[in-house]
């Protein structure tokens, strides 16, 4: 505001520059308050500032023109990022370094979640190429300029790939894994890799989701004491952190979707074959699959639309390029005439989840869908004897034809190699042992016994399982509680999974069929979250289903980083002994 000197000269221009000066306090402060809503914010960087389209962080419709800054351009879905990006609105520069300032302060300083093992040093640099490309008017990938985060066992050419353990930090062998290249020639930037339960938690019996030797123990950012469940527990808790937009986990049973619940972000496990697992550290042949972790359903979307596709070096994809589809083009189809079956036999015993549970059956109802209670299923007594004797024996396969191909500096080639060097390193071993490891190394390979077994695991679930349960219910899809919030990080006894369980996600696991997990709410501070199940390649629908859920309710929780969830005091006192008269 400029003054004149005269103003100085005369009380009643003086006056009239008081009141001015009042007004643009008031204004001042209402622009303040306007900051903290979340609405505008300033941006980091000392350049000039932009105009952009605002775009409300639930729906992608460009809305209005306003000044575009960092902090709400985080909350927006990676798919608004992109389009603000190729309309010249955004820079990937400025979302990069918008990420890195938050990685660095929240994951390696402040609450120190840990759920980065490594940083990418040349993401700030390819973020310069991609400005330049949509400077230059080139033609631009679908994710140009995205940064996206890889959990540590799947190959990227940045960085070693460690599967969290000493015997793998040399691993750089400066490939991509099919999945990352369909990735990047979309335009992503790979952010940096995340941390996860060492080997995917299949070392020990009793492990602990979300520690590693090389990447310690990743926390959760709703509660800091609680886990992020694993094996992906960095990406699901770097997604709900807001360190990236868009995160790859792998699952063989659980491992995509627990994270999600725990974290309260949208995890989707595709049908196995959809997505190449070459160069990707294994477990199970059958039961292994990469998935995206997204904060939103359209995201996820869009992930899995670039990242499906025929592999020829792994035949589990024969079929893949025939089945995959623009899984975002399916989003907004009605709900109507959609019947769904309401799996109540695993919504668990603990009021809170049943009650949220009964919320969303009638919030699809709403929507739509036709609802069919199912309230009985029955799993083989000696089923989950035979699921782990197919993981130890395929693991051992697997993991020693990795081994073969992994980079020169790894002197570890076999599994047996694997167990020596654990043995003499106590970074390894200072927590739990390695009995999965022994066990695997003891199996005799894939004999008849082993492919006796596989079969009767896939009828069990499949013939028996998802498909007998959409058959007899003539229901589209499955719904069902995803699990139980996150337990407390046991360092002393590992992971706790007991206590009124909800869920039956290892029923996609084992039959390879899709799995789709979204926010659906909280129970004292912790997310918890719904699951579709479907038949295989169903993907399109329950990410459909997915959508409308999410978009209807929008039950998406930001952290809080605090130490506990939510006050404690009432228990603290009741733990105290009643004060005599």
């Amino acid at each position: 505001m400029k003054q004149s000197a005269s103003m100085h000269k005369h009380e009643g221009k003086l006056g009239s520059y008081k009141i001015a000066l009042l007004l643009c306090l008031i204004s001042l402060a209402g622009l303040l308050l306007f900051q903290t809503l979340g609405f505008i914010a300033a941006k980091k960087q000392n350049s000039n500032v932009q105009m952009a389209t605002e775009v409300s962080p639930k729906h992608t419709a460009v809305v209005a023109s306003t000044v575009l800054m960092t902090p709400s351009i985080l909350d927006f879905s990676a798919t608004q990022q992109a389009t603000l990006i190729s309309q010249g609105k955004l820079s990937s520069t400025e979302l990069v370094s918008a990420y890195l300032t938050r990685i660095e302060a929240m994951d390696r300083k402040g609450p120190s979640l840990q759920s980065i093992l490594s940083l990418n040093p040349n993401a700030l640099g390819e973020a310069k190429q991609k400005d330049a490309e949509v400077a230059q008017g080139k033609t631009l990938g679908r994710l140009h300029g995205i940064p996206i985060l890889v959990k540590d066992n799947i190959e990227t050419s940045e960085l070693p790939t460690t599967a969290g353990a000493i015997a793998l930090a040399e691993n750089n062998t400066q490939r991509d894994a099919p999945i990352i290249a369909r990735l990047k020639a979309e335009g992503a930037i790979i952010l940096g890799k995340t941390n996860l339960s060492q080997w995917a938690n299949f070392r020990s019996t009793e492990s602990i989701s979300g520690w590693s030797a090389l990447g310690g123990q990743t926390r959760n950012p709703h509660s800091l004491d609680r886990s992020p469940c694993g094996s992906s527990a960095g990406s699901g808790a770097a997604i709900a952190a807001q360190f990236a937009s868009l995160a790859i986990g792998t699952e063989t049973n659980g491992s995509i979707i627990c994270p999600a619940a725990m974290n309260g972000i949208v995890g989707v496990k595709p049908t196995v074959g959809l997505l190449s697992r070459t160069h990707i550290v294994p477990i199970s042949v059958t039961q292994d699959t990469a998935g995206p972790m997204t904060r939103f359903v359209e995201d996820a979307a869009l992930m899995l639309s670039i990242m499906a596709g025929t592999d020829p070096a792994d035949p589990y994809t024969r079929l893949a390029d025939s089945r995959k589809r623009d899984y975002t083009s399916d989003l907004d189809k009605p709900l109507k005439g959609k019947r769904i079956g309401v799996f109540t036999a695993v919504q668990g015993n603990h009021p809170a989840i049943i009650s949220a549970f009964e919320a969303s059956a009638k919030t699809m109802q709403a929507l739509g869908a036709e609802l069919v209670i199912i309230d009985n299923f029955e799993t083989p007594e000696e089923f989950w004897d035979k699921a782990l004797n197919v993981l130890l024996s395929e693991f051992k396969h697997e993991l020693n034809l990795y081994l073969e191909l992994a980079a020169p500096a790894v002197k570890a080639r076999t599994l047996a190699d694997l167990i020596e060097f654990n043995k003499t390193n106590k970074r390894e071993m200072v927590l739990f042992d390695q009995s999965l490891f022994a066990q695997s190394q003891a199996t005799t390979g894939y004999d008849e016994d082993y492919f006796n077994t596989v079969a009767f695991l896939q009828n069990s679930t499949r013939k028996q399982g998802i498909d007998l349960l959409l058959t007899k219910y003539n229901v589209d899809a499955i719904m069902m509680p995803s699990r139980n919030p996150a337990f407390l990080i046991d360092p002393v006894f590992g992971d706790n999974f007991t206590g009124g369980s909800a869920g039956a996600g290892w029923l996609a696991a084992i039959a390879g069929y899709p799995h789709v997990s979204v926010p659906m709410g909280a129970m004292k501070g912790l997310p918890i979250n719904l699951s579709f199940m479907g038949k295989a390649w169903d993907e399109s629908l329950l990410l459909n289903l997915a959508y409308h859920y999410e978009k209807e309710i929008n039950a998406i929780i930001k952290p809080g980083f605090a130490n506990g969830a939510y006050d404690t005091s009432y228990f603290e006192e009741a733990m105290r002994p009643l004060k005599k008269n």
